[in-house]
């Protein structure tokens, strides 16, 4: 009893932590310091990235066939 006790006071105080330091990790940055930032497939891509002509063609058809367009120019740079 005492370890379960133990494991859910630490996975709280991690998870209580986390939250209040992106908190506060975002609330120092100025505004024009942000950026545009998402995550599809394990792949990381922060503001406009530059495509080749592969990689457009890869998002045309990508949005085409239904995917957001944010998420297809992710995964066209990571795939293509």
């Amino acid at each position: 009893m005492k370890r379960v006790m133990t494991g859910a006071l630490i996975a709280a105080a991690v998870g209580f932590t986390g939250v209040g330091g992106a908190a506060a990790a975002q609330g120092a940055q100025p505004e024009s310091a942000r950026q545009d930032c998402r995550t599809y497939s394990s792949v990381t891509e922060c503001g406009q990235p530059e495509l080749t002509a592969k990689q457009q063609a890869c998002v045309t058809s990508a949005t085409q066939q239904g995917m957001t367009e944010r998420r297809a120019v992710v995964e066209c740079r990571a795939f293509n």
